[in-house]
């Protein structure tokens, strides 16, 4: 049993990494030490990013996270029902019933019930709506191009490949997915 240890004092959230791998292949000798590090490897590259977009672009306009995802996609495929926005944003339908009273609130979309179903809800940006994400995809999009700035522009061509494959693997995987 190793885990009486103290893991080094100079650990991080990067170099954490190597050292559960480690830690793991010590405790488990039968571990995929490859598909740990790649699948912490891309959960923490994707925090990272996340964290940096959301504190530095959206926070500072009032927004989460969560509340960008929603109006980039009401502005991108228009209004739409709760269910499709929920599903297309990547988030449950809870999580986005919650988040809709805030977006509502703070006047970014209006709900109203649905033409075609009466228990369905519609969602569509408001012109402040339309105004912030404009607004806040600038910042965005500046921020991405600074996080891609690190890799060539084959080297983004191939990492998009290889997450397309990876995503396109998640089927053989059985993955689960929030809808």
């Amino acid at each position: 049993m190793t885990h009486d240890t103290a893991p080094p004092s100079d650990l991080t959230f990067w170099s954490f990494v190597d050292y559960a791998v480690r830690k793991a292949e010590q405790e488990l000798p039968s571990v995929n030490a490859d598909a740990m590090r790649m699948v912490l490897t891309l959960n923490r590259a994707t925090s990272m990013v996340v964290y940096d977009l959301e504190s530095s672009v959206h926070r500072p306009r009032g927004l989460t996270w969560p509340g960008f995802r929603v109006i980039f996609a009401l502005w991108l495929a228009g209004p739409m029902e709760a269910k499709t926005t929920a599903e297309i944003s990547g988030m449950s339908r809870a999580a986005l019933s919650a988040l809709l009273n805030t977006l509502e609130r703070d006047g970014l979309i209006v709900r109203e019930r649905a033409t075609h179903d009466r228990r369905a809800l519609q969602l569509t940006l408001t012109e402040a709506g339309y105004g912030a994400i404009l607004g806040g995809f600038r910042a965005h999009n500046r921020r991405e191009t600074a996080w891609a700035a690190a890799l060539e522009p084959e080297e983004r061509t191939e990492l998009v490949r290889l997450l397309n494959k990876l995503m396109a693997g998640s089927t053989e995987a059985k993955a689960k997915f929030r809808n």
